[in-house]
C-alpha cells in the first residue's frame, strides 16, 4: 500500500546537503559502522585460543561466539526490517549501534561463558538488523548513479574490519588480554553511534515490508538461487576461517605474533579483492561468484595439504583473503539484481541466509575441529565452497525475471 512516506523518503542526500553534511561522509558513517560490526563479529577469530585457554573449555566450544550471534542475526535480519516498519531507519540504525556497544561491553566485563554468550546474541540482533537495514540505505544517500560506489564503500569497510579490526584484536589480546580488546571494540562502537549521529539524514523508509512480501521474493528463481549460493559460501567461508588461527598454531607451527601477522595480511589482501570484485561485478555478477567461490575453496582446501610449510601456509591465507574480499559484493550484488525493487526484503532474506550459513559454518568446523582434527575444518569449508562455484556454473545463467508488489498484488 502505497502512504505518503514515499515521498518524504525520496530525497536522502538533498536532505543531508540542506543539513551542511556531504552525502559521502553520511555513507562514510555507514561503512565504518560495518568496520566496527566486522571487528565485533570475528574478533573471536584471533583471541580464540586465549579465550580457550582462561575458560578452558575446548576450541570448539568457543566457536559457539561466533555460532551464537549468527543464528540470532538470522531472525534478526527478518525480524528487524518488518518489525521498524514505518521507523525513520536513521533512528533504527543507531538503535542497532547501542546493542553492538552492549554486547562487547558484556564480554569484556563477562564472569563466566554464559555471560559472554548472552552478550554475543545481543551483538547477533545488531548484526542482522544492521545489515538487513544498513546495506539498503548506502544507496539511498547519493544520486542513483553512484549507488553502486556507496556499496563499495560501504563494503569497504567489511575490508577494513579484516585488514585493521581482527588483526588489531588478536594483537592487543596477545600483549594486555583478550577482555581489553573486546572493551577497545565496545569504544569503537561508541564513536561510530556519535558520527551516525551527527552524520546520517533522517531517512524515512521507502517501502514498509511484510513478512508477507520475503515468500514472494522467493518466487524470483534468481533469487533463490543467490539464497542456496549464500548458504553454501557462507557455510565454507567460516567453517574454515574461523578455526584458522588453531590451524596456523598446531599445524604450521606459528606464534601468535606471526598469526597476528599473517591476519593483517589476510585482511590487506581481501581489502585488494574488495576493490577487484567491485570492478569485476560490473561486468559479470556470476563469472565474479564463481570465481570468488572457487578460489575461496581451493585455498582452504589446500591448507592441509601444504599448510605445515609457513611460506606456503602464508600464500595460502593471502589467497584465501583475496577470495574474501571480494565475497559480500559478489553476492550482494546477485541478490540485489535479482530483485532491485524488493531492496530491503531482498537484503533480510539474504542477510538471514548468509548468518545461517555463518552459524552453521562455525559449528560445522567446530564439530570437526573436536572430533577430527583442526585440518578438517579447512576441508569441510573448501568442499562447500568450491560447491557453490558449480552451482552458480551450472543453473547461474542469466534469465529476466523481476518482482514488483503493487496494491498487495505479487507480479512476476
Amino acid at each position: 500500500m502505497h502512504t505518503p512516506q514515499h515521498q518524504a523518503a525520496a530525497p536522502p542526500s538533498e536532505q543531508a546537503a540542506e543539513a551542511g553534511l556531504s552525502p559521502w561522509l553520511a555513507v562514510a558513517s555507514v561503512g565504518i559502522g560495518a568496520f566496527a560490526l566486522v571487528t565485533s563479529e570475528f574478533l573471536p577469530v584471533g583471541l580464540l585460543p586465549a579465550i580457550a585457554a582462561e575458560l578452558a573449555i575446548t576450541k570448539g566450544q568457543t566457536g559457539l561466539m561466533i555460532t551464537t550471534p549468527g543464528i540470532v542475526a538470522a531472525f534478526a535480519a527478518v525480524f528487524v526490517t518488518v518489525g521498524s516498519g514505518r521507523l525513520d531507519r536513521r533512528i533504527v540504525l543507531m538503535a542497532l549501534t547501542v546493542l553492538l556497544v552492549l554486547s562487547n561491553l558484556i564480554v569484556a566485563l563477562a564472569p563466566s561463558f554464559g555471560w559472554i554468550l548472552l552478550g554475543r546474541a545481543l551483538l547477533g540482533i545488531g548484526v542482522g538488523g544492521f545489515w538487513a537495514i544498513g546495506t539498503a540505505i548506502g544507496p539511498r544517500l547519493v544520486s542513483p548513479e553512484h549507488a553502486a560506489k556507496a556499496m563499495s564503500v560501504i563494503f569497504a569497510g567489511v575490508s577494513l574490519g579484516t585488514v585493521a579490526g581482527v588483526p588489531a584484536g588478536a594483537l592487543v589480546g596477545e600483549l594486555i588480554g583478550w577482555r581489553v580488546a573486546f572493551g577497545s571494540a565496545s569504544a569503537i562502537a561508541l564513536l561510530v553511534l556519535l558520527g551516525q549521529a551527527l552524520l546520517l539524514p533522517a531517512l524515512p523508509p521507502t517501502q514498509a515490508i511484510t513478512l508477507r512480501q520475503l515468500p514472494a521474493i522467493l518466487g524470483i528463481r534468481k533469487a533463490r538461487l543467490g539464497l542456496i549460493a549464500t548458504v553454501l559460501l557462507f557455510v565454507g567461508q567460516f567453517a574454515g576461517y574461523t578455526y584458522i588461527a588453531p590451524f596456523l598454531k598446531l599445524v604450521s607451527g606459528m606464534s601468535a605474533t606471526l598469526i597476528t601477522t599473517l591476519l593483517l595480511a589476510y585482511g590487506l589482501t581481501g581489502f585488494v579483492g574488495n576493490i577487484l570484485g567491485g570492478w569485476a561485478v560490473g561486468k559479470s555478477e556470476r563469472g565474479t561468484l564463481i570465481a570468488t567461490s572457487l578460489v575461496l575453496g581451493l585455498a582452504a582446501l589446500a591448507m592441509p595439504l601444504f599448510g605445515a610449510d609457513q611460506i606456503a601456509a602464508t600464500v595460502l591465507v593471502g589467497i584465501w583473503g583475496l577470495a574474501f574480499g571480494a565475497m559480500p559484493i559478489a553476492i550482494q550484488t546477485w541478490m540485489y539484481k535479482a530483485a532491485p525493487d524488493l531492496m530491503e526484503g531482498s537484503s533480510a532474506l539474504f542477510v538471514a541466509t548468509a548468518q545461517i550459513g555463518l552459524a552453521s559454518g562455525a559449528l560445522l568446523g567446530g564439530l570437526g575441529v573436536d572430533h577430527l582434527g583442526v585440518g578438517s575444518a579447512m576441508v569441510i569449508g573448501g568442499a562447500f565452497a568450491v560447491s557453490c562455484a558449480a552451482v552458480i556454473w551450472k543453473f547461474g545463467h542469466d534469465r529476466v525475471a523481476t518482482l514488483k508488489i503493487v496494491g498487495g498484488t505479487d507480479r512476476v
